[in-house]
């Protein structure tokens, strides 16, 4: 079947999603400078009472999470230009409140597994996030990979190649598969 390509004038919304330690950030921030779009950092929008939670080792609950990802559709429908949202987004209904916010909405699932996760977190010394809760992300974790709008793209490539990637397959549309290599 073939696919029709976004009209060019249609803004772009992507979330930039997965575990802790994935790159969300760093591959969100990329991506919005290569697509001229404002860049929204999930984790700037936390309440402080998630954080302390957080720092303390207590996984975030569905409830602890509510608010936030309300905050976070409300950040993606003011930018009716498009953005780049980085966000874990880890179950279904977490993702289907972002998608309520604007049409087409698109995600980048970084996907990488638990032990390189744990890695990557243990490693950062810059962030409130413990290695500690890493197991509970992928615990919590609803594979998106066969939602549409979602492209799964291997989190251990280079940033640039994940990018580049990603860029392809935004030119194809919104209901077009995933080509990405997990």
């Amino acid at each position: 079947m073939p696919v029709t390509p976004a009209p060019a004038s249609r803004p772009l919304h992507v979330v930039v999603m997965g575990v802790a330690g994935c790159g969300k950030s760093l591959v969100g921030a990329l991506l919005a400078q290569r697509l001229g779009l404002a860049l929204v950092e999930g984790d700037d929008f936390h309440p402080p009472r998630n954080i302390q939670k957080m720092r303390e080792g207590t996984p975030l609950t569905d409830a602890d999470r509510a608010d936030w990802l309300r905050r976070l559709a409300q950040e993606l429908a003011a930018q009716p230009r498009g953005a780049v949202l980085t966000c874990s987004a880890l179950k279904r209904s977490y993702r289907d409140m972002l998608r309520a916010a604007v049409a087409d909405l698109r995600f980048l699932h970084l996907a990488l597994t638990q032990h390189q996760a744990l890695e990557r977190v243990a490693a950062r010394t810059d962030h409130f996030y413990p290695p500690s809760l890493v197991a509970s992300q992928f615990e919590a974790l609803e594979d998106p990979s066969g939602e549409p709008g979602v492209h799964v793209a291997n989190a251990t490539q280079h940033i640039d190649r994940i990018v580049d990637e990603a860029e392809r397959w935004f030119k194809i549309g919104p209901g077009a598969p995933s080509a990405g290599t997990p």
